[in-house]
């Protein structure tokens, strides 16, 4: 059957290219239904990429975060209908040490093969996974698989960590910091939480939290046990070496935000401190199947979740879908989704 897949040929520009979906016993097929765009995608989009990898990459369907309905399964595993997220890693080879989305052989849709800005995806059965009904909110269910990598690096972080977890902090007051910061929130419901950002008004939306600071007006006393880096870009080096003072020994900071570029960081007090530093990228199926379960059986965190909708954008062909990533620039915070006709 002829599938119709929306490619990124050039920086702000899409085509509908159209191909054979071939179908087999394994296939199984999803039509996209709400898509949720990410910093990834739109730095392809505005080509914030290097020219070398813009060349490597494109054209390319973007997309990594996404929901559809079950069209065909072969198997029998999955009913047609039934409500599904997409996990875009997408593994090759299985391994008892290294986590799935840390093979360097797996490929990823939206970066490493086309995402999910697609009529149809073809697909695995352990590369969906169902949405229970008691998560009514498809806007918020859209943008799972972000969320997702921030469970992924609390999973990580629980099981490398100290136990001494008494005061968490957070850097960073955008979605990253946000999720991360509501997570913390739901699995260590005890500790002293602390957000640290830049935008007072973003800082307003963790009303979750136990205290919020400006990070240029942190008091010099003020200590965590654990830091969570969730800036990235190129205040990421800063962000890091401010965790590293406020920050108690033998304490883990777990890095989340992404950079193109190499930042200075102080080993110096690393070692002092005697510190862990957790690099957390992506996110596979237990992260989804863990995350699914959390949202389950604390649907307050759905509730959460729902403030960080902005902008939902019907999307029937390449205009609306320009629209889509144009109205995501101009954002503040929140995700911006697209219904996907």
């Amino acid at each position: 059957m002829l599938n119709a897949v929306y490619q990124l040929v050039r920086p702000r520009q899409f085509e509908v290219t159209f191909s054979e979906l071939g179908l087999n016993e394994d296939a199984i097929l999803v039509r996209p239904t709400f898509l949720s765009i990410c910093n990834a995608d739109q730095r392809y989009y505005q080509g914030k990429r290097s020219e070398d990898i813009l060349r490597q990459k494109l054209p390319m369907a973007l997309i990594h975060e996404g929901i559809g309905t079950v069209l065909h399964d072969p198997s029998g595993t999955y009913a047609a209908g039934e409500k599904v997220v997409m996990i875009p890693n997408v593994p090759s080879e299985h391994s008892d040490v290294i986590a799935e989305n840390y093979l360097r052989s797996s490929l990823f849709r939206g970066s490493s093969m086309d995402g999910f800005m697609q009529e149809y995806v073809s697909t695995r059965a352990d590369r969906i996974v169902r949405i229970p009904d008691t998560i009514g909110n498809d806007h918020v269910a859209a943008f799972t698989e972000m969320v997702s990598v921030c469970y992924h690096c609390l999973s990580r972080f629980d099981r490398t960590a100290h136990a001494k977890r008494e005061t968490l902090g957070v850097w960073g007051d955008g979605n990253m910091g946000y999720f991360t910061a509501l997570l913390l929130r739901t699995l260590y419901p005890d500790a002293t939480l602390l957000i640290f950002g830049v935008d007072m008004e973003k800082l307003g939306n963790f009303s979750f939290a136990d205290g919020v600071y400006n990070v240029s007006r942190i008091p010099k006393d003020l200590l965590v046990d654990h830091g969570f880096e969730c800036v990235g870009g190129n205040a990421a080096g800063q962000v890091i070496n401010q965790i590293i003072d406020h920050i108690q020994p033998e304490g883990t900071i777990a890095i989340l935000g992404v950079s193109e570029d190499p930042v200075p960081i102080f080993t110096r007090m690393v070692l002092e401190k005697g510190l862990r530093i957790l690099g957390t990228s992506r996110s596979g199926r237990t992260d989804f199947e863990g995350l699914v379960r959390l949202y389950a059986e604390n649907p307050e965190v759905v509730s959460y979740l729902e403030k960080m909708v902005g902008a939902v954008v019907p999307v029937r062909d390449v205009k609306d879908a320009v629209t889509a990533f144009e109205m995501d620039i101009r954002k503040g915070m929140g995700k911006t989704i697209m219904e996907w006709y």
